[in-house]
């Protein structure tokens, strides 16, 4: 059954405790039809232990603290968001297998492969009516050997975003970024070719739209496009390829990639004027637009005569613990509450990221462009993949990336990666 959207008076009351916790107020839409069910009798069958807990990142606490608020009082419950800062997935699965979980859990679609495999979440009952309701990319990064495992929260992926004052027009190619952001820097105007962040350890993530249209890749795929962990590709022909492109954009190269370009200081150093592209997520706005620079968003652009650029795409999604107290009410709150648009468009106005549920991102584009330019960047994308052995690839991906860039051979850097990741995975 579906949960009664917030009518005006209510969706009022909750945008002050969002703005209180630091988002800005959501606007009210109209109340719903009166032929929609009470929230309170929908879940009255079975409210498990009369508590509902939420586990939530400190940015996702805050957001979602008010709705719980409204949820609880709508069904006669205690709702309590914990907020949990350090190893989130760990510390879930953790507390799952102890049995102190939390009911409903708030995470990255990438966890779910680890999650099921461990029988830490349940499948989500939605209907089909709320899956259409969705983004596609978001509905398919959430659905795992063909069941729905989360309820969309945001979709989020890196794009290029660009000083308009120093690079007034969109580049068509990353060999056009790279051109503008030489001669930017030749001319003293930039300390920076580009602020994408490396560091000493490797950053698959922000660097995967320029190694796969280098050609590089993972995985490869099963016959239903699902990616294939018996097929690791990090170390073949291709990917090594790529790599070598990596290579010649570091530091004895173009020196467009640095190790000392980090998730910490790449977003300063271009909010600071100092470079004219940052490649990064909407993560990056609150710093870009407090700098008061001109800027523009567009997808990251693949090199000349090189494939498509595909970022990642990620996926915030509520999960719905398998070993919580109360399960049912979990399900209620994650289907038919965190689902509906206003309350998808007031999270928005806490922590800005784009609405996985389209009608919720069709509203916020009306006062927010950047959120559709960012789904627009993402729209070539692919799902981060959530099968369990993506754990495997991140670290020894990074150590190859990083060597690359330093200037070491990056074949032998692939193929250390390759031999890493197969021993690990027993391949």
């Amino acid at each position: 059954m579906r949960i009664r959207a917030l009518g005006v008076a209510a969706l009022t009351t909750v945008a002050f405790g969002a703005t209180a916790c630091g988002g800005s107020e959501p606007a009210p839409s109209a109340a719903p039809s009166s032929a929609a069910p009470s929230a309170t009798a929908s879940a009255s069958a079975d409210k498990g232990s009369g508590k509902l807990v939420i586990w939530a990142d400190p940015n996702r606490t805050k957001a979602l603290k008010p709705f719980a608020d409204q949820f609880g009082t709508e069904n006669g419950v205690t709702v309590e968001v914990k907020e949990i800062s350090k190893d989130n997935q760990q510390t879930f699965l953790t507390a799952s297998q102890q049995g102190s979980g939390p009911d409903v859990m708030i995470g990255a679609h990438d966890w779910i492969g680890n999650l099921v495999q461990n029988g830490a979440i349940d499948p989500v009952n939605l209907t089909e009516e709320q899956k259409a309701s969705f983004s596609p990319i978001a509905l398919k990064a959430v659905t795992f050997n063909g069941q729905v495992y989360g309820a969309p929260y945001a979709v989020e992926n890196v794009a290029l975003i660009r000083n308009t004052k120093l690079a007034p027009d969109a580049p068509a190619t990353f060999d056009d970024v790279l051109a503008k952001g030489k001669e930017l820097k030749k001319a003293g105007k930039v300390d920076e070719v580009l602020c994408l962040p490396v560091t000493a350890k490797g950053d698959a993530y922000h660097v995967y739209p320029l190694f796969s249209s280098a050609g590089g890749a993972i995985f490869g795929t099963t016959s239903s496009g699902d990616p294939d962990p018996k097929q690791v590709l990090v170390g073949s022909k291709d990917s090594q390829a790529a790599f070598k492109k990596l290579a010649e954009l570091g530091e004895k190269g173009d020196a467009a990639l640095k190790t000392s370009l980090t998730n910490e200081n790449s977003i300063p150093t271009f909010a600071g004027g100092k470079c004219a592209f940052l490649v990064s997520g909407p993560w990056a706005m609150a710093d870009v637009k407090k700098s008061g620079l001109s800027y523009d968003i567009s997808p990251v652009p693949g090199f000349k005569d090189g494939k498509p650029a595909t970022p990642f795409v990620g996926v915030q999604s509520f999960f719905v613990a398998a070993k919580g107290a109360s399960k049912t009410l979990a399900q209620e709150f994650v289907t038919n509450y965190v689902t509906n648009a206003d309350v998808a468009k007031a999270l928005y106005d806490a922590d800005p990221r784009p609405p996985a549920l389209t009608s919720a991102l069709e509203a916020v584009k009306a006062s927010d462009p950047d959120a559709g330019k960012f789904l627009e960047a993402g729209a070539g994308g692919i799902p981060m993949p959530a099968i369990p052995e993506m754990s495997a690839i991140w670290e020894p991906f990074g150590i190859a990336e990083a060597a690359a860039v330093k200037g070491s051979d990056p074949v032998k850097a692939a193929e250390s990666a390759q031999k890493t990741i197969d021993g690990s995975l027993k391949n």
